[in-house]
């Protein structure tokens, strides 16, 4: 998916989904398939950034002044994590286009 396409989704977690942070660790479940997943502190952070922000866009902006890495790198990271995430049912996408 383009990456111009992506920075207007935004993503939310969903209903089946719960999620706690720990010191250095996030765990996500899964309800519906009892599966969870631990992100490590970055991801954690990502993810944080992610359901906070109102587009994947503006989530990459506000971790660019958290972290010490070019904007292409984060974009390119972010958008992997999203699609780890949604890959397992653990994020969804609306598109703030046409919200």
């Amino acid at each position: 998916m383009p990456r111009d396409v992506v920075e207007h989704l935004r993503a939310r977690i969903p209903d089946h989904v719960v999620h706690r942070e720990f010191p250095g660790e996030t765990v996500v479940l899964n309800l519906e398939t009892g599966q969870y997943h631990g992100l490590n502190a970055t991801a954690g952070r990502m993810l944080a950034a992610l359901v906070d922000a109102d587009s994947i866009g503006l989530a990459a902006a506000a971790l660019e002044a958290e972290f010490a890495v070019s904007r292409s790198t984060l974009g390119r990271d972010l958008i992997e994590l999203c699609k780890a995430l949604a890959a397992r049912g653990l994020l969804q996408f609306d598109d703030v286009r046409t919200a």
